[in-house]
């Protein structure tokens, strides 16, 4: 038997372009402009920043902090914090809630291969947004062809993860985040040439506060979960490969800045074009697999532009299939180490490989697993576990060790510290009720009640 020595980022610049790497993925690129688009654009946009302070921040700092005191993944983190194996479910939770997520986010990373290599073969040269809708009617039916394009997801997240955290994660993270940066930047070059473009920035930017409803509000705080990639428990591994000195407010600011600087790149990029061809930003999931496509066509340099957007986009979705990955090659790792047979990276890999493509052909073939697995995961896994999280920092860590990590000089540090606290203790646990009950459909109904 071995002692399981956790590994960890070798640098600042390290930790934070793949920490960022994790929270950026397909609900910055797919999923935050058509919930834009949906919910009056700049009224959702300034909701969306206003949450991911006040929220998304002091969750992030949490699950951060929660990896960094234990040094262990979310497998042995709650059981060594709190001495006792009182907590010990919630590392099952974040075990099951990022093996059901890997089900369907890996399927729609192979879309995303799906669009990248078809825009490369030029295979949309002609077609317009009906003929578009029945590509993807025909590759949502092809489900042996989902089912492959979702492998080379897996096998380019395994190969990564086959290195250790310095070579693999943090050695990659270093190229794969500065460049979906610039490619984003020169696209949104590339788009507000259009004419007509500067309909799509005031759509996105020019705040309507009459468009500010219960319901966008909900929708922004959802969708800063999924953005920010809290609550999976993949952060909790992040933090772990902290080193001590390394600074978990510093860090999560800066990747909140980076996450939401994603975002609205990728609004930029999208509203602009949908604008300047008359299409209407409130499509919804279709917008990126179905208009956007028929849009570059209209577009001068089509093929670069169709090709650009899908590399991006690509590479977006593999930083976060790292990351949640990740969470289930590091459980293995720790809980098999004390054990006779101990499992290395490699073997762990191989395993959690096989056990994704489960979870992957379980969604390509049976839709309804596919749905339920998006629902059940978004709706009450992830708000679960991030109100469980916020429980336990909140309440049962003890709150010497929170001031000495967030506020241990007296001054703003100190101040931020005990702001911190308060909103992790009730702020945050109450806006994860309303959010849970708004999963379940039960919000409505209470509202009605007054």
């Amino acid at each position: 038997m071995t002692e399981h020595k956790t590994p960890s980022f070798s640098s600042k610049v390290g930790l934070i372009l793949a920490t960022a790497g994790s929270a950026v993925g397909l609900g910055n690129i797919w999923k935050f402009p058509y919930e834009a688009g949906q919910s009056g654009g700049g009224a959702f946009l300034i909701v969306y920043l206003i949450c991911c302070l006040l929220f998304g921040l002091p969750m992030l700092m949490t699950e951060l902090y929660i990896g960094k005191q234990s040094q262990k993944s979310a497998y042995g983190a709650f059981r060594k914090l709190s001495n006792n194996n009182r907590w010990q479910w919630m590392s099952w939770v974040c075990i099951i809630t990022a093996l059901l997520i890997t089900g369907f986010y890996f399927e729609v990373t192979g879309w995303c291969f799906h669009y990248l290599f078809a825009a490369i073969g030029n295979s949309f040269k002609g077609m317009t947004a009906v003929t578009m809708q029945t590509h993807f009617a025909q590759l949502m039916s092809n489900k042996w062809a989902l089912f492959g394009y979702s492998m080379i997801a897996v096998v380019a997240t395994a190969g990564v993860l086959w290195f250790d955290v310095n070579k693999g994660i943090e050695r990659l993270s270093k190229i794969l985040m500065p460049l979906l940066l610039v490619m984003m930047i020169l696209m949104v070059i590339r788009v507000l040439m259009l004419d007509g473009s500067h309909k799509g920035l005031e759509f996105f930017f020019k705040v309507d506060f009459s468009k500010i409803t219960p319901n966008t509000v909900l929708a922004a705080l959802g969708q800063c979960f999924l953005s920010l990639s809290v609550g999976l428990g993949a952060l909790i591994t992040y933090g772990a490969y902290m080193q001590k000195s390394q600074n978990i407010t510093a860090t999560s600011l800066q990747v909140v800045i980076l996450d939401t600087a994603v975002a609205v790149l990728a609004g930029m990029i999208i509203f602009p074009a949908v604008f300047a061809f008359g299409v209407n930003p409130a499509e919804g999931p279709q917008l990126v697999f179905v208009v956007l496509p028929a849009i570059f066509e209209k577009m001068s340099f089509a093929w670069l532009s169709g090709v650009f957007f899908f590399l991006l986009l690509c590479i977006a979705a593999i930083t976060s299939t790292i990351s949640l990955m990740e969470v289930i090659v590091a459980f293995i790792n720790e809980a098999t180490a004390k054990t006779r047979h101990p499992l290395n990276r490699h073997k762990s890999v191989i395993i959690v490989s096989a056990m994704i493509m489960l979870t992957i052909g379980a969604c390509v073939f049976r839709e309804e697993i596919f749905n339920w697995s998006d629902d059940f995961t978004a709706n009450i896994l992830i708000p679960l576990n991030a109100l469980a999280m916020t429980i336990f920092v909140g309440w049962f860590l003890p709150k010497k060790d929170l001031l000495e990590e967030f506020g241990k000089e007296k001054g703003f540090k100190h101040y931020f510290a005990l702001c911190y606290l308060q909103i992790v203790r009730y702020f945050i646990p109450l806006t994860i009720v309303i959010i849970f009950l708004n999963g379940l459909g039960l919000w409505d109904a209470i509202q009605k009640l007054f």
